[in-house]
């Protein structure tokens, strides 16, 4: 639904929702254009439909992004322009929340500029970033990338960057997400948390024997007493 507020960023599972991805010009939401929109709607944890459009963006498409998304202008040159796509898209997702790879930095911030630009509104639906949660819930992994994640979780990576496949490679690996999500919540409710910051008490040894210290040190000084 349009309004004039964003909503929120999710940290947990959810059944129900729509894994959505955007290939573009560049990585500048101020200046690039979307030429491709695919989601896929999830009913209780099934993909139930998708969607899946290449835009026009009225501008070339240069030659570094392609290399990327393997979109080419020719491919783009009779779809339609995004102030087409974007309202079947708002169709599309409806209230549910929304799913996707690094789309609070990324993703989102094109949606909302251009539903501004072409609607004076923008959708209010919640969402979730499978980069921040799995950064939250697999520390041990040295990168988080989509198909860092699908390697780890043995996920094909076929298609990766054209906006269909990466949906369906997110969909799958925020399944997966589920049972660490439920295991981190599960774990820091076993942990004492730092009364100043809510980072985890850390058991340490001192000159006067064992204490309590906040992880995040240096920037929290906390201690407590055993």
């Amino acid at each position: 639904m349009l309004n004039d507020k964003r909503g929120k960023r999710l940290d947990k599972y959810v059944p129900d929702y729509v894994v959505f991805d955007l290939e573009t010009t560049g990585i500048a939401p101020k200046k690039d254009k979307v030429i491709e929109i695919s989601a896929v709607k999830v009913r209780d944890g099934e993909v139930a439909d998708e969607f899946s459009f290449l835009v026009d963006p009225l501008c070339s498409i240069p030659y570094g992004a392609s290399q990327i998304n393997n979109i080419t202008d020719d491919m783009v040159k009779d779809a339609p322009t995004f102030d087409k796509v974007l309202p079947l898209f708002i169709d599309f997702i409806e209230e549910l929340p929304l799913v996707g790879h690094n789309i609070h930095s990324f993703d989102m911030n094109f949606i909302y500029r251009d539903s501004l630009a072409f609607f004076r509104k923008i959708p209010d639906n919640d969402y979730i970033d499978t980069l921040h949660i799995a950064r939250e819930c697999l520390p041990q992994m040295a990168h988080h990338r989509m198909t860092d994640l699908a390697v780890h979780y043995g996920i094909s990576t076929e298609g990766a960057h054209r906006a269909l496949a990466d949906c369906y490679m997110t969909q799958k690996v925020f399944e997966c997400l589920k049972i660490e999500m439920e295991s981190f919540k599960n774990n820091k409710k076993s942990q004492k948390l730092c009364p100043k910051c809510g980072s985890v008490l850390k058991l340490r040894n001192g000159i006067y024997g064992e204490f309590y210290g906040c992880s995040g040190y240096p920037n929290c000084r906390y201690t407590e007493n055993v």
